[in-house]
């Protein structure tokens, strides 16, 4: 399929929103051009708010250039001073290069996941920039650097102003150095490797341009910067929070059917929005069938387009599909059973994590239902038996002294549910 000029690919989908030179675009189309982004290891995990640079780097990937993601290890060990009121903690190096380790292996498996279901090659490659640093004398950096860069420019970028100009505030001098650490990245390895874009959020386009500076004054180099938005929904709310927390691509930290059920929750004001930055599919096809999907927006169809595609290139469509039937299980299947009837032992443990379910140990009835959360006391659970709001395999039980021990399904599983949309899977 001919795909569409990179610029109007990235205007499209809303991925755009500077850049330092039109000729960029021209010289992405032509192929097999070296351009990077950068992740700070904070955590052994990106986020999705990194999802949104990720999906940018695949359009780019997508028309043969070669992507290099840069682990900030040195540059975290100082951190930007972005929009933040105070430093941040340090990490130690054992944790940095845990947290290293752990975001090339998930990067690296997103990638060779995607390329399985679309049937195409990602050229990439992983650097860590504290090979750039560990050997380097201060002396050196001040000579390699510092120099080329004046302190009236590091001062004007608006962050640095920010905290400068506020008398509630401060910033500390490695915080100011932050950007002269993330020019040389890039300056760097536009010697090394004929590095020529570096693209990342809008509010780090002060540090992209302090790279391209450093490149024109010390080679005489043509380098690139762009970013692409700060996203937020309706709501004006970052979409990657929830409830103020960051939401994982680690499963292990944040399940794959609660990225799904996050996005089954997207606004019909932001779906069209989210179709075309955080999926593959064309952009002409999600104008067209977005239109037909606001006829008839309580079956929510297209949130679930969206909700299986993210999951698909985070987790793989296995993942997918699952997330797919817990959530058609939990908010839309009138035969709950037959759906966990034909569930692998594998598949019954997920759908057991993804609704707080448990493990069986013996416990009689009344401490099942305050096991499970579904009562904090045994006098509360007594009243909710009595009341018939507490049911198994979807049978009411209003016995007391109800024996549920020979309920398990295959000697496998039971569910317990309080009212319409409360559920417990127990696995023996």
């Amino acid at each position: 399929m001919l795909m569409k000029p990179i610029k109007k690919e990235l205007e499209d989908r809303g991925l755009l929103y500077q850049f330092n030179d039109e000729k960029i675009f021209e010289l992405l189309d032509e192929w097999w051009k070296n351009f990077y982004c950068g992740f700070d290891p904070s955590a052994d995990s990106l986020h999705l708010g990194n999802f949104i640079g990720f999906m940018v780097a695949i359009h780019i990937m997508r028309r043969g250039n070669i992507y290099t993601a840069l682990t900030w290890w040195a540059t975290w060990m100082i951190w930007d001073p972005g929009w933040k009121s105070a430093e941040r903690n340090f990490l130690s190096m054992d944790v940095l290069d845990k947290n290293v380790a752990a975001i090339s292996a998930q990067i690296s498996k997103m990638l060779e996941k995607l390329s399985d279901f679309t049937w195409e090659k990602y050229s990439y490659r992983f650097v860590n920039n504290k090979t750039f640093y560990e050997n380097m004398w201060f002396l050196d950096f001040l000579r390699e650097v510092w120099k080329f860069i004046t302190v009236n420019t590091m001062m004007n970028k608006e962050a640095v102003k920010k905290r400068i100009e506020d008398p509630n505030l401060s910033i500390s001098y490695t915080e100011f150095s932050y950007q002269l650490l993330q020019g040389y990245d890039y300056s760097k390895m536009h010697k090394d490797d004929g590095m020529i874009l570096q693209i990342g959020w809008q509010d780090q386009w002060w540090n992209l341009l302090t790279g391209t500076e450093l490149i024109r004054k010390k080679y005489d180099g043509d380098s690139y910067a762009l970013t692409w938005p700060l996203i937020t929904d309706s709501t004006w709310k970052k979409f990657w929070k929830s409830e103020g927390n960051a939401m994982f691509l680690d499963e292990n930290k944040t399940t794959p059917y609660f990225i799904y059920q996050y996005f089954m929750n997207t606004s019909d004001e932001d779906i069209s929005r989210y179709l075309k930055m955080l999926t593959l599919i064309e952009t002409e096809q999600i104008d067209e069938i977005v239109n037909q999907h606001l006829e008839k927006p309580e079956n929510r169809e297209w949130q679930k387009i969206l909700a299986f595609k993210v999951v698909e290139i985070v987790h793989w469509t296995k993942k997918a599909e699952l997330c797919k039937k817990i959530s058609e299980f939990m908010f839309w299947s009138d035969d709950k059973m037959s759906i966990l009837k034909e569930l692998s032992d594998e598949e019954l443990k997920i759908f057991q994590n993804s609704m707080w379910g448990f493990d069986y140990n013996g416990e009689n009835f009344f401490e099942t239902i305050v096991k499970s959360g579904l009562e904090t006391s045994n006098s509360n659970a007594r009243q909710s038996v009595s009341s018939g709001a507490i049911h198994i395999n979807e049978n009411k039980i209003t016995d007391a002294k109800y024996d549920f021990s020979n309920d398990f399904i295959n000697n496998k599983f039971l569910l317990l549910q309080k009212g319409k949309k409360n559920f417990r899977l127990i696995l023996k």
